[in-house]
C-alpha cells in the first residue's frame, strides 16, 4: 500500500512539474525583466538546497521513529522537519500548491463532491504526523502508521524536486511569492493553523520569513544603489523580526504586536522595494489585489475577484439601481416584502431574529438572515454554501417560496412597465445593445453590484493595524491575542476578513462541523437537525457542516449560529470554550472543531468580547434606503402603495 501511494505521488508530482513548466514558460516572456536570469536562478538554486535539507530532516525523523528514540528526541526531529518545510514553503506553495497541500494540508478527512461512493480520503502529511507526537506521543503499536506517514512525506517531496527542475522564475513571480509568504505567516502561521497541537508556530514563522529574506537577497545590491535608505530600513526590519520571534515563546507571544509592528512594515517595505526596482505587479484581477502592500490597507481586496467574471466591473449606476431594487418590494410575489425586510441596514443587514419570518408571515424559514456586509468577499453563499456567486444567491432568494415567493422573469416584466426603472436600466447598461424591456439577467446583475458595494473594512482593528494605536482599548488588544492564540478563533475565521475564505489566495471558503445543539444548554439533549452542507450535497461526511461566516460586525448580528441558538457573544464563546457539541457530550463523529476544552478565563472571555466589538464598521449605512420608490402607471396603481423596504 505504501509503495502504491509513493508511485501515485511521484506520478502526480511529474504531472504537476509539466504543468508548472508550461505555465512558467508561457508567463516568463511576458514578465518584466529587471535583471539577468542569474539573479532569479540564485533563488532557485537556494530552493533546491533547501529541498535537500528538508529531505535530510525527514530522513532523520524517520530514523528517530524507526529506532524508537526517546520521546523528546522524536519530537525535536519532527519540529526540525517542520521548520525545514517552512524554508521551502514560499516557492512550493506558489509553484506547486497541490503538492504543498499533500505535504501540509489539514489533518481532516475529505470527500470529493462528485464521488457517488462518498469515500472519505484520509489526510496525510506533516499535520497528520503532528497528531502522533502531540499532545502525547503515539503508542508503540502505531509505529508503522507513523513510518507510513513519513514515507508519504518523502514521496511527496519527490514531486517538489521534479517541479523545481523545470521552473523558470522571474523577478515579478519571486516578489509576488515573497509578499504572499509574509501574508501566509500572518494569517495561517502565527495563529497556528498548521500547528494546531505542537508549539512550533513562532520558530516556524522565523524560518518562513528567513526564506523571504533569502528570496529577495540577490536583489538587495540594486536596492542599495537605487534607494539606500529603504535598503537600510528593510535590513533593519528583517533583523527586528528575527529578534522578536527569537525571544518569544508561543505561550507569551504578542501576536497582535508582531502583526502591526513587524509583519505589516515588512510586507509594505517589500512592496516598496519591488516598486523601486521597477518590477510591476501583475495586472490580473485577484481577491487580494496583486499590488496590496498590506493585508489591512484601504482597498486591499477587490470584490470583483470573487465574481463570476472579472472582465466586467460593476458601475456606480448599476450599484445605485441595485440599491433601489434592494428596498423595493416589487421583486416579491405579493409586492410587500423586499430584500431589506430581512436584511436591515440598522442591524448590519440582518433582522435580529433566530430564524427569519417566512413569506406572508407563515412560520419561519430554515435559518436566520446573515449579514450582507462583506458577503461579496467569500467563495460561497448561503449557510450551506450551495451557490458560489451573488447573482445566483439573488435568484434563489427571489424564487424561494418561503422567502420572497417571486420570479425574476415576472419582476423584469413589471419593471419594464415602469418608465423610471426602464430609463435607469438603460443608463446602467448603456455599453450594451439597447433592449426594449428590462432583462432578467440585468436584475440579478444590479442587485449583485449593490451587494458588492457593501464592503466595510475600516473597523477599529483596521485602523489599529494601519498605525492608529489609540483605536483599540487595552482589553480589545488583549482579546486580539486570545483570538489569535489560546482561543484558536483565527484558525477558522481567517485574518483579515474574519470569515472562512482561506488566505493568502482566498480561493476557497471553508465549512465546519461545530456540533451546534438544537437549543442552547450546558447539557444539550440533541444536535440541531439541519444537515447544512450535507443536505445540499448529499454527502454524509458533510452533514451539519456550515460555512464559516464573517465575524466583522458580529456585535450587531445576534442571535448567533445558523438557527440563532445563542443570544449573546458570551454564550457563543462558552460553547467554543467547552469544545463545541462533542465537548458538550453530543455524538458528532465528523466534528471538525477540536473537542478539547480551551480553558479560557473569565478575563480572557471578557477581552475576547471587547475585541469582537472592535470589528464593527457600518460607515455610511445611516442613509442606505431611498426616500421614495418609482411610481407605476395608473393601470398598476396597486403597486404604488408599496413601502420602502417592504414589510416584515
Amino acid at each position: 500500500m505504501i509503495y502504491f501511494r509513493i508511485s501515485l505521488v511521484i506520478l502526480v508530482g511529474m504531472a504537476l512539474s509539466l504543468i508548472s513548466c508550461q505555465w512558467s514558460s508561457s508567463t516568463t516572456s511576458l514578465a518584466y525583466k529587471l535583471s539577468p536570469a542569474s539573479l532569479a536562478m540564485q533563488v532557485l538554486r537556494q530552493y533546491g538546497q533547501d529541498l535537500t535539507q528538508l529531505d535530510s530532516a525527514v530522513a532523520r525523523l524517520r530514523h528517530a521513529v524507526a529506532t524508537g528514540q526517546q520521546a523528546e528526541r522524536q519530537r525535536q526531529a519532527f519540529l526540525a522537519a517542520r521548520r525545514a518545510w517552512k524554508r521551502v514553503e514560499l516557492l512550493a506553495e506558489y509553484y506547486s500548491p497541490s503538492t504543498a497541500k499533500l505535504l501540509n494540508g489539514p489533518a481532516l478527512g475529505e470527500v470529493e463532491e462528485f464521488d457517488q461512493q462518498q469515500r472519505v480520503h484520509a489526510p496525510e502529511g506533516l499535520q497528520v504526523l503532528e497528531t502522533y507526537f502531540y499532545p502525547a506521543l503515539y503508542k508503540p503499536a502505531q509505529r508503522e502508521e507513523v513510518l507510513e506517514q513519513v514515507a508519504f512525506v518523502q514521496s511527496s517531496l519527490l514531486g517538489l524536486h521534479h517541479a523545481a527542475e523545470t521552473l523558470s522564475p522571474t523577478d515579478r513571480h519571486l516578489f509576488d511569492a515573497a509578499r504572499l509568504e509574509v501574508f501566509r505567516v500572518m494569517t495561517l502561521g502565527i495563529p497556528g493553523f498548521d500547528t494546531p497541537a505542537s508549539p512550533g508556530a513562532v520558530p516556524e514563522a522565523a524560518e518562513a520569513l528567513a526564506a523571504v529574506q533569502a528570496t529577495i537577497a540577490p536583489y538587495q545590491p540594486q536596492l542599495r544603489t537605487r534607494h539606500p535608505s529603504l535598503a537600510v530600513r528593510l535590513d533593519s526590519t528583517f533583523r527586528a523580526v528575527q529578534a522578536y520571534l527569537g525571544h518569544s515563546s508561543a505561550a507569551h507571544f504578542d501576536r497582535l504586536e508582531f502583526l502591526v509592528a513587524y509583519a505589516n512594515p515588512l510586507s509594505q517595505q517589500l512592496w516598496a522595494m519591488q516598486q523601486t526596482l521597477g518590477i510591476p505587479a501583475f495586472k490580473e484581477v485577484r481577491a487580494l489585489r496583486p499590488d496590496a502592500g498590506s493585508l489591512f490597507e484601504v482597498g486591499a481586496f477587490d470584490a470583483v475577484g470573487f465574481a463570476p467574471t472579472s472582465t466586467v466591473r460593476p458601475t456606480v449606476a448599476q450599484a445605485a439601481l441595485g440599491r433601489q431594487l434592494f428596498f423595493d418590494p416589487v421583486l416579491s410575489g405579493n409586492g410587500s416584502r423586499s430584500c431589506a425586510s430581512c436584511h436591515q441596514p440598522t442591524r448590519a443587514f440582518t433582522d435580529g431574529q433566530a430564524k427569519s419570518v417566512a413569506y406572508g408571515g407563515r412560520g419561519v424559514v430554515l435559518r436566520n438572515a446573515p449579514t450582507l456586509l462583506n458577503a461579496a468577499l467569500q467563495r460561497t453563499q448561503f449557510y450551506d454554501g450551495r451557490v458560489s456567486f451573488l447573482e445566483d444567491q439573488v435568484a434563489s432568494v427571489v424564487a424561494s417560496p418561503v422567502e420572497m415567493h417571486g420570479s425574476l422573469a415576472t419582476a423584469a416584466r413589471l419593471l419594464s412597465r415602469n418608465s423610471s426603472y426602464r430609463a435607469a436600466f438603460a443608463q446602467a447598461f448603456a455599453t450594451e445593445p439597447q433592449q426594449t424591456a428590462v432583462q432578467e439577467q440585468h436584475v440579478k446583475t444590479v442587485l449583485a453590484a449593490y451587494l458588492r458595494s457593501l464592503i466595510r473594512l475600516d473597523a477599529p482593528l483596521d485602523k489599529y493595524m494601519r498605525g492608529q494605536r489609540e483605536a483599540l482599548s487595552p482589553s480589545a488588544r488583549r482579546g486580539a491575542n486570545v483570538f489569535l492564540g489560546k482561543a484558536k478563533c483565527a484558525t477558522c475565521h481567517f485574518l483579515p476578513l474574519f470569515n472562512g475564505t482561506v488566505p493568502p489566495g482566498f480561493e476557497r471558503t471553508e465549512a465546519e462541523v461545530l456540533g451546534t445543539p438544537a437549543r442552547a444548554s450546558r447539557r444539550p439533549r440533541s444536535l440541531d437537525s439541519d444537515l447544512g452542507r450535507g443536505g445540499a450535497t448529499g454527502i454524509r461526511w458533510q452533514e451539519h457542516a456550515f460555512k464559516t461566516p464573517s465575524l466583522r460586525n458580529i456585535a450587531l448580528t445576534a442571535p448567533y449560529m445558523h438557527q440563532g441558538a445563542y443570544r449573546t457573544l458570551e454564550e457563543v464563546i462558552d460553547f467554543y470554550d467547552q469544545g463545541g457539541g462533542a465537548g458538550l457530550g453530543l455524538d458528532v463523529p465528523n466534528q471538525t472543531l477540536p473537542a478539547d476544552k480551551l480553558h479560557l478565563t473569565t478575563q480572557e472571555k471578557h477581552d475576547l468580547v471587547s475585541f469582537l466589538h472592535a470589528l464593527t464598521d457600518t460607515a455610511g449605512l445611516g442613509h442606505s434606503a431611498p426616500r421614495r420608490l418609482p411610481q407605476f402607471p395608473s393601470a398598476m396603481a396597486r403597486l404604488n402603495y408599496r413601502k420602502v423596504g417592504g414589510h416584515y
